[in-house]
C-alpha cells in the first residue's frame, strides 16, 4: 500500500467493505481481526479424522504428542485420495519423468506399492528435481523443487495427517498456506489497523527462508507434538531429499524445498513460535508465509 492508497483508506469510514471480498468474506464481513470463522473441522481430511481425533484437537492427547499416526498415511483411503488431488494438479515430472498421467493409468498397481512400501519401511524419496523459474517483477530466478509424482501424493497423504496437529496451534495473524485464509485477509487486518490509527508498518521479507530452516531445530518443533517415530522418519526422509539441478545432485544441509507439498506447512511450523512471541510483546504482528507486516503498538 503506497502513501496515495494509505491516506485514502484514514478517509474510509470505519464499516467500510471492499467491493472486491476474498473467498468466504461474505461470512466474515468485518472481521478485521485475523481470527476464522473457518474451523479445522471444516477442512480436515474425513478420510484421515474422525470425529474423536478433532475432539481430541481441543481437549488434548496423553502427554501432549500425537502418536500411532503412521497407519493414517498409509491407509488406501488417503492415498487413493492423494492421489487424486496430485493427479488433479497435474504438475512437472520429477527426477524418474514419471509424469501425473503415468502414474494415473497405473493408478491401483502404484498406490499399492506405495502402500507395501510405507508400511514395510522400505520406501525412499528420490532427490528433488530443481529447476529456476522468473521472480515477478525482476530479472532474478528463484528455485523450485519438483519431487517425483510418488513423493508429491506421500507427501500430500502425510500433510492429510499431520496439518490439522499443527494448525490447530499457529497464531491468527499467520495468512500464508492456511486453509480458509488469504493474502486478502491479512491485508484487511493491516486495513484495519489503519484505520485504528496504527501509525508504524515495517514490511519485513526473509531472505532464501525455504532455504535457510534448520533442518535439526524444525525436527525439534514437529517433535513436540508429534511421537510417532515411523511419521518423524517419514518427515526427515523428506527433509534429506538431494537435490538434482542439471548434471549436479547435492543435499542440503538445511532448509525444505520450494514446491514440496510438505514445505509451506513446515515453513509456518518453524515461524509459529515467532509469531507468538511478537503477540506476547504487544506488537501487531501479520504474516503471509515469510513475509511480515509487524505494526507498532502505539496509536496516535
Amino acid at each position: 500500500m503506497d502513501a496515495n492508497e494509505t491516506m485514502q483508506a484514514k478517509r474510509k469510514p470505519k464499516d467500510y467493505i471492499p467491493v472486491t471480498v476474498p473467498f468466504k468474506a461474505a461470512s466474515r464481513a468485518g472481521e478485521l481481526d485475523g481470527k476464522s470463522t473457518i474451523e479445522i473441522s471444516d477442512w480436515a481430511n474425513r478420510v484421515v479424522w474422525t470425529d474423536r481425533m478433532l475432539d481430541a484437537l481441543t481437549v488434548g492427547v496423553r502427554g501432549g504428542k500425537w502418536h500411532a499416526l503412521i497407519d493414517k498415511v498409509y491407509s488406501e483411503l488417503n492415498l487413493f485420495a492423494s492421489t487424486r488431488k496430485v493427479v488433479g494438479k497435474k504438475g512437472a515430472a520429477g527426477v524418474d519423468r514419471q509424469s501425473t498421467e503415468d502414474f494415473s493409468e497405473q493408478e491401483i498397481a502404484e498406490i499399492g506399492r506405495l502402500r507395501e512400501q510405507l508400511q514395510h519401511r522400505t520406501y525412499r524419496p528420490k532427490a528433488v528435481r530443481r529447476v529456476q523459474i522468473p521472480k515477478p517483477g525482476s530479472k532474478q530466478t528463484r528455485p523450485l523443487g519438483i519431487p517425483t509424482v510418488r513423493d508429491r501424493v506421500v507427501q500430500t497423504a502425510l500433510v492429510n495427517v499431520i496439518e490439522p496437529i499443527f494448525d490447530n496451534e499457529f497464531h491468527e495473524r499467520s495468512f500464508g498456506f492456511r486453509r480458509g485464509r488469504s493474502c486478502h485477509d491479512a491485508l484487511r487486518v493491516v486495513e484495519g489497523l489503519l484505520e485504528d490509527d496504527h501509525v508504524f508498518v515495517v514490511d519485513a521479507d526473509l531472505k532464501s527462508y525455504f532455504d535457510t530452516i534448520p533442518k535439526d531445530r524444525l525436527m525439534d518443533l514437529v517433535r513436540a507434538k508429534i511421537s510417532d517415530r515411523r511419521v518423524l522418519e517419514l518427515i526427515k526422509s523428506f527433509l534429506d531429499q538431494s537435490v538434482l539441478e542439471e548434471l549436479r545432485e547435492w543435499t542440503p544441509e538445511s532448509g525444505v524445498p520450494q514446491g514440496a507439498v510438505l514445505s509451506p506447512l513446515l515453513s509456518n511450523l518453524y515461524l509459529n513460535e515467532l509469531d507468538h512471541r511478537m503477540a506476547e510483546l504487544g506488537y501487531e504482528m501479520i504474516r503471509y508465509a515469510d513475509d511480515c507486516a509487524p505494526g507498532n503498538v502505539y496509536t496516535r
